[in-house]
C-alpha cells in the first residue's frame, strides 16, 4: 500500500535520464523527441533491452526515494520520448512509413501516419505501472500522451476532422487508463504540450478530448502542458497562450511549468477549483538550486494557491539533463518543500 501524501507533497513530471550504458546520449540529442521509434538510440541489443530497461528503472525509482520524492514514476526509462512510447502502438498507425509535419519550432518533424481509425489494440504501459507498484511503497504516477497532442503529432490522411481523431486518440487512452488503474497506478497524467502552441485548434476540441480520456477514471488526475524541453527551448514565453480553459477540463490537477519562464502565477487564480502542480526547478540552469532558493518559489506560489492545493515539481521532465544534477535537483526539490512545510506547522 502506497504511503500517505504530506502537505505540499512533490513528484516528478515524468521522465528522469536514461543511464548512458542503455540509452546512446548522442543519439538521443540528435533526434529530439522522436514521434515514431527510433530503435537506435539504445546501446544494448534487442534480446537483452527488456531486462536492463528494467534494471535502469529501478535505479530511477531509487533516485527518486532516494532524494525524498512522495509521487514517483518509472523515470519513462522504457520510451524513446514521452509520446512515441503509446501512440505507435495503436491500431490505425502505418508502422513502416512515417509521415510529416511542421513541429512547434517550425521544424519538419516525422510522425506516424494514420491511415484507418485509431484503436488500442493491446495494453503498452500497464506492465510498466505494475513494476514500478511492485518496487516501491510511494505513490506512483504513470504518464501518457494527451489526445490533442497525439492528433497534432501525426499526418492524419484518414479522419475528415482531426476532432474525430481527437477523440478516437482519447477513447483508446481511456481503455489504456483503466488498466493502468487496475494495476497500480496512483496518479494518472495527460501530457499535452502541443495545446500551447496551437491554442485555437486547442480551444475547439481539446477539452472535449481530454475529458473523454478521462471519462469514469477515479483518483487523481493530471494535465500537464509546458513550452517545451529546456534542452529545446531555451528563451521561455512567460504566460500561457492556453490555460484558463482547463478550468473545464475534468482532471483533478493541471501541471505548468514556472521557474524557467518566470511564469506571472497570478494567472493560477482562474483555476480556482484545480490543485496545481507547480514546476519549481528549472531545468535550463546548470546549478542546482538551493533548497532556500525552492522554498521561495513555493512560498511564491502560496499567495495565490492554498498549501492544500498546490503540488511542488520540477519545470518538465528530467531526461535531457545529466544524471547527478537531476537527482541534486530533485533533492533541492524535496528539501525545499520540506522547509515550507515547517513553515506551515506540517
Amino acid at each position: 500500500m502506497a504511503q500517505p501524501l504530506p502537505l505540499l507533497p512533490t513528484t516528478v513530471v515524468g521522465s528522469y535520464p536514461q543511464p548512458a550504458w542503455l540509452m546512446n546520449h548522442e543519439v538521443l540529442r540528435s533526434r529530439l523527441v522522436p514521434r515514431v521509434r527510433a530503435p537506435e538510440m539504445w546501446r544494448v541489443p534487442a534480446e537483452f533491452l527488456a531486462q536492463a530497461q528494467d534494471d535502469a528503472t529501478i535505479l530511477a525509482i531509487r533516485d527518486m526515494e532516494r532524494a525524498g520524492i512522495d509521487i514517483i514514476t518509472d523515470g519513462e526509462i522504457r520510451r524513446e520520448s514521452y509520446s512515441n512510447h503509446f501512440a505507435s502502438a495503436l491500431e490505425g498507425i502505418d508502422p513502416d512509413r512515417p509521415g510529416e509535419v511542421v513541429g512547434r519550432t517550425g521544424k519538419t518533424t516525422v510522425v506516424p501516419r494514420v491511415i484507418g481509425r485509431v484503436r488500442r489494440a493491446r495494453p503498452v504501459e500497464v506492465r510498466d505501472v505494475a513494476f514500478a507498484r511492485a518496487n516501491t511503497d510511494r505513490q506512483v504516477k504513470i504518464t501518457l500522451p494527451g489526445p490533442f497532442t497525439m492528433t497534432r503529432q501525426c499526418q492524419n490522411e484518414f479522419y475528415a476532422d482531426e476532432a474525430e481523431l481527437a477523440m478516437d486518440y482519447a477513447a483508446a487512452l481511456n481503455a489504456e487508463i483503466r488498466e493502468l488503474k487496475a494495476a497500480g497506478a496512483d496518479v494518472i497524467q495527460l501530457d499535452e504540450p502541443w495545446m500551447q502552441a496551437y491554442p485555437e485548434q486547442a480551444r475547439r476540441y481539446a477539452i472535449p478530448a481530454i475529458n473523454r480520456a478521462l471519462e469514469g477514471i477515479e483518483g487523481t488526475t493530471v494535465v500537464h502542458l509546458c513550452f517545451g524541453y529546456a534542452a529545446i527551448v531555451g528563451d521561455k514565453p512567460s504566460g500561457y497562450s492556453f490555460l484558463p480553459e482547463l478550468a473545464e477540463a475534468s482532471a483533478a490537477q493541471i501541471s505548468i511549468e514556472a521557474a524557467q519562464p518566470r511564469l506571472d502565477l497570478g494567472i493560477l487564480r482562474e483555476l480556482p477549483a484545480k490543485t496545481i502542480m507547480l514546476g519549481v526547478i528549472d531545468l535550463n540552469t546548470p546549478t542546482v538550486e538551493t533548497a532556500e532558493e525552492v522554498a521561495g518559489r513555493i512560498r511564491a506560489a502560496l499567495r495565490v494557491v492554498d498549501a492544500t492545493r498546490l503540488v511542488p515539481a520540477p519545470d518538465c521532465g528530467m531526461k535531457y539533463l545529466p544524471r547527478d544534477r537531476a537527482f541534486g535537483k530533485l533533492q533541492a526539490l524535496a528539501q525545499g518543500a520540506a522547509i515550507v512545510r515547517r513553515e506551515l506547522g506540517a
